[in-house]
């Protein structure tokens, strides 16, 4: 292996890091959004500015694919009816959307816009969310509901990557 080889393999992890949190920032501040009634472009501006590589009492965080981020937040954003239609399609009818966690309820719409209108496979899509759940519910069944309800989406918008 030469050097060059190691420096892609370095920069090909670093932006899958990179990407992964993006999808986290893009999950907290849909919640953020709802919660505070803030607009996209205030919060944008405010992760960008204040979170992507921030140091958080000794704590680093990892700096986020910038496109990405913002491409899930306008897609989630201009998306959220036929994001939050599709999400209430994979639900059981007692328990629609509107009764969901508000964090859940932002995992879907980022998972949604990316399954509606992005450029990662589904199955990829589907592992990356599975992955922020775990994060926010390390304790929790949220995990494999996350997997379930986005299997679902993704066999809806995408039934050709699920031979």
């Amino acid at each position: 292996m030469t050097n060059s080889d190691t420096a892609f393999t370095i920069s090909g992890n670093q932006k899958r890091k990179m990407k992964s949190a993006s999808r986290l920032y893009a999950m907290q501040a849909l919640f953020q959004m709802e919660s505070s009634g803030q607009t996209s472009e205030t919060i944008c501006t405010e992760f960008l500015d204040h979170r992507f590589g921030a140091d958080y009492e000794g704590d680093l965080l990892v700096e986020g694919d910038v496109d990405l981020f913002k491409n899930i937040i306008t897609k989630a954003v201009n998306l959220q009816a036929p994001i939050d239609q599709l999400t209430d399609q994979a639900l059981v009818a007692k328990w629609p959307l509107g009764r969901l966690d508000p964090a859940l309820r932002a995992l879907f719409r980022a998972a949604g816009a990316e399954l509606l209108d992005g450029e990662a496979p589904p199955k990829v899509i589907i592992s990356e969310y599975m992955e922020v759940a775990s994060a926010f519910y390390p304790e929790g069944k949220e995990a494999k509901f996350v997997n379930a309800v986005l299997d679902h989406m993704a066999r809806s918008t995408k039934p050709e990557a699920f031979p």
